[in-house]
């Protein structure tokens, strides 16, 4: 467990590893459905116990949950009503290099990541605007088309009268539009002849548009939370992955999943990071890249990844280690990710042509304290600009890698 003897915790993360620790003795001691209702819910939203860093509260969730979900049925897991997110927590745990558990693997609880019995069903984001929009519609119309309280009572003489009163009335109303479209062709014709006598001023031609600030600020990256992952159908170096980052209802290639707004988003990330450590973890994302298909499914985001940089005259094979972006644990999806000194706003969507991911995507590195920053020496199109930015959140934090220094990140 040396991985987790290195890691450093604040004071709010250390009580609230407490907090874990004494929830994982209270499942321990016997484990209630409501109790575990509410672990699975905590969860939705987090890797690991504290958000996105390893502690020994996940260790202690394990060694009380472990046991259950070993006799838990495919439908406790994964059905509708399951509590897939406990399971995940345990999958990971037992496998992953950063707990040091090393459980054999006859021990380990047996987890099928294809087997998901219930998925629910994503909700188009704009057609379900437009559905709302109609029934309001339909209702208004429904209660101007009602009938007055007394309209049912009236007698034929009643309503012959008022049938007389505004046949009078709409004759009075054509007459008064007569006679106010005479006066107005007389006036336009003596405001033409007025209009023509006048000397038409040149058009002056509109201003041209400020050309864009020449910087990495123009790529939007944001903090994503992946809801869900699984592997790509027809592409095996691929998973295709649920992610939130703060987009609003009704957003060009959106959908809803649990309740979120989520953009589906290919990455090229199967066999270089484990399945079960993509799923409900925090990353950062580049959001405004034109969308494109990937075997038959459009993505509209790529996750920010690093690895070694390849030396002169290697191949980039892309064969790894590949190691995520991982931004400050309390990051809120969607938050605004930019590099310090090179502050703005990002293109809506980047055009292919410019070639702006391109330029500043060789400038994008890792430091020796691990931290994600930018390199401004080697991006040419900065004419001699240098000093490195680090990557960090609109609310301060620093996105980190694990281990890989010097590295490339895309």
């Amino acid at each position: 467990m040396a991985a987790l003897d290195a890691q450093k915790y604040t004071p709010t993360e250390e009580s609230e590893i407490q907090a874990w620790l004494d929830k994982a003795a209270s499942i321990k001691a016997g484990a209630s459905d409501a109790l575990l209702d509410s672990l699975n819910a905590d969860l939705a939203t987090r890797t690991t116990a504290i958000g996105t860093k390893p502690s020994k509260a996940d260790v202690a969730l394990y060694e009380s949950l472990a046991p259950l979900v070993k006799s838990w049925t495919p439908e406790q897991r994964t059905g509708q009503n399951g509590r897939p997110n406990i399971v995940r927590l345990v999958d990971f745990v037992q496998n992953s290099p950063l707990f040091g558990l090393n459980v054999a693997d006859a021990d380990k609880v047996q987890v099928d990541a294809e087997e998901i019995l219930y998925v629910k069903p994503p909700v188009d984001a704009k057609a379900e605007k437009e559905r709302l929009k109609k029934e309001k519609a339909a209702a208004a119309a429904a209660a101007a088309g009602g009938v007055g309280a007394d309209g049912d009572n009236k007698t034929l003489v009643d309503r012959t009268k008022e049938a007389a009163g505004v046949v009078a009335d709409e004759a009075a109303e054509v007459k008064d539009k007569a006679a106010a479209a005479v006066a107005g062709e007389a006036g336009a014709a003596a405001k033409k002849q007025k209009k023509e006598k006048k000397e038409r001023a040149p058009k002056q031609p509109a201003a041209p548009a400020a050309p864009a600030v020449l910087s990495p600020c123009l790529i939007d990256l944001r903090v994503g939370h992946i809801l869900k992952a699984i592997k790509h159908p027809e592409a095996d170096s691929l998973y295709v992955s649920s992610i939130a980052m703060g987009d609003a209802p009704g957003t060009d290639d959106t959908s809803e999943y649990e309740g979120q707004v989520v953009r589906t988003v290919c990455s090229g990330l199967n066999g270089l990071v484990p399945l079960e450590e993509m799923q409900g973890r925090k990353v950062v994302v580049v959001c405004n890249l034109k969308p494109v298909k990937m075997r038959g499914i459009k993505s509209a985001a790529m996750v920010l990844a690093a690895s070694p940089r390849v030396k002169e005259g290697e191949a980039d094979d892309h064969k790894g280690p590949v190691e995520l972006v991982n931004p400050p644990a309390d990051a809120k999806a969607g938050e605004r990710v930019f590099f310090e000194g090179w502050e703005g706003e990002p293109e809506k969507v980047l055009n292919p042509k410019k070639k702006i991911w391109e330029t500043f995507q060789p400038g994008f590195t890792t430091t020796d304290d691990l931290e994600v920053a930018f390199d401004a020496g080697v991006v040419e199109a900065l004419e001699g600009r240098t000093g490195l930015g680090r990557l960090v959140t609109a609310s301060g934090g620093v996105c980190k890698v694990v281990s890989l220094k010097g590295a490339q990140v895309r």
